[in-house]
């Protein structure tokens, strides 16, 4: 049976979180948030458009050249979309717009400008409002224009009009409210993450000696997009050696009898990241190496993930997945000393040298701070974050045994805290050894 489409997130959820900021900024604020610009790779040809997060998270319009503006308790209209006119030539060429009328009918706005006029009426908007809520820096070309107004407001106070006397970072209110998902935004990434998974799933299906790594990116890039799904980051497929290299871009590779696989591929689903990591052998049969390494991991991975729960600190499921691998690390012989001490001189980083996880939502690498503060941030019921531990042995190690060399393994998986615990959203994605070689020997 097919499973059900998450549904996208409702207007009333964007209105929502509309109301919650602006209930945060106060009346004499405004904010203001640009749309993403359209990027070129080459000469004339565009990359794919993906509209900015903030942008769509306030607003859920998906075009370029847009301004939204949130002036809480303007009696007139509190939200305001500057968008581009209709354009029936263009239009032809590039795809429909949506107009004013569009921003009004369709996305909610109390009122909507055609962006040629934004010069013109958003100074006004900012006229007589103590603060700016605006995210410097995240588009510098933007930037100036906003400066621009303000200055342009200064100049004019010997003629009574009254400037903002305040910038406020906007990233730091909204990215906090975008850690907590909600109800609707879970799930979104509960179908990223089981788009994911299945990708994972058809890689290891897939996987034989001869084939190449771009083969094995094809089939999960395959897998995402007949779901509606686009990569979330370029797929990393590194087999044998490659999987020690952790931003492995070439994917080129011929996969070898007696390598492991090593897959970080992630899609994205309506805005929402899975991010998920997989390492399995070419052959469908670990050696007794790679599995003795594989399952020091997957110990790390379950152990990380057992701290994942409300009340804990950020960094508790790092310390358990640093205290695992540097126990096995000595059981192995690859390192030697005291547990207590390795840990406290990070010697582990010789192998694993990557933090345990990362936010996640919107963005792969998610917004929202990890510290609050001097303290690791307590862990809340609606986060949602990665738990990657991995370990990676170059074959330029003369020291370890040569058996050893050349094993790359992370497995990562994506968690959100639950009320009573952690939920894996990518637990379809198999891990456990055994399953995994089943799974392999059935294709």
């Amino acid at each position: 049976m097919k499973p059900k489409r998450a549904k996208n997130v409702g207007r009333d959820e964007f209105e929502r979180r509309r109301r919650q900021l602006m209930r945060i900024m106060g009346r004499d604020s405004i904010a203001i948030v640009p749309a993403a610009p359209v990027r070129h790779r080459n000469n004339d040809v565009e990359y794919p458009y993906r509209q900015d997060s903030d942008f769509h998270y306030l607003t859920g319009f998906g075009e370029p050249e847009a301004v939204a503006a949130l002036v809480p308790g303007r009696p007139q209209a509190e939200y305001i979309l500057f968008v581009r006119d209709r354009d029936p030539e263009r239009e032809t060429w590039d795809g429909r717009r949506a107009g004013t009328d569009g921003a009004t009918r369709d996305y909610g706005a109390n009122d909507a400008f055609p962006i040629a006029d934004i010069d013109e009426i958003l100074p006004g908007l900012m006229e007589n409002r103590a603060r700016v809520f605006y995210a410097m820096g995240t588009h510098p070309e933007f930037d100036q224009r906003v400066v621009g107004w303000v200055n342009g407001l200064r100049a004019q106070a010997k003629h009574g009009r009254h400037p903002p006397l305040e910038f406020v970072a906007l990233d730091h209110v909204l990215h906090d409210m975008r850690l907590y998902k909600s109800r609707a935004e879970l799930q979104l990434m509960r179908e990223a993450a089981r788009i994911g998974a299945a990708a994972h799933v058809r890689a290891m299906r897939a996987c034989r000696p001869g084939r190449t790594e771009y083969e094995i990116a094809a089939e999960i890039v395959h897998e995402f997009n007949r779901h509606a799904a686009t990569c979330s980051y370029e797929p990393i497929v590194g087999g044998g050696a490659n999987a020690c290299i952790l931003h492995y871009r070439e994917n080129r590779d011929v996969l070898r009898e007696g390598d492991l696989l090593l897959i970080d591929a992630g899609c994205e689903y309506q805005f929402y990241a899975s991010d998920i990591t997989r390492t399995f052998p070419v052959n469908g049969r670990f050696t007794p190496e790679q599995r003795a390494i594989y399952e020091l991991v997957l110990q790390a991975n379950l152990a990380a993930i057992a701290k994942v729960r409300p009340g804990n600190h950020w960094n508790d499921p790092h310390t358990a997945a640093v205290r695992v691998i540097t126990q096995g690390l000595v059981k192995l012989g690859l390192l030697k000393g005291r547990v207590t001490q390795l840990e406290r001189d990070g010697a582990y980083r010789r192998f694993f040298m990557h933090r345990t996880g990362h936010w996640l939502g919107m963005d792969v690498h998610d917004v929202g701070d990890y510290k609050v503060g001097d303290e690791w941030r307590v862990l809340e019921p609606g986060m949602v974050l990665t738990i990657e531990p991995g370990l990676y042995i170059s074959g330029n190690e003369r020291s370890i045994p040569r058996r050893f060399r050349d094993i790359g393994i992370r497995i990562e998986d994506d968690v959100l805290v639950s009320h009573d615990g952690a939920e894996v959203l990518t637990s379809a994605a198999p891990k456990e050894p055994s399953a995994i070689e089943a799974l392999m020997a059935a294709a």
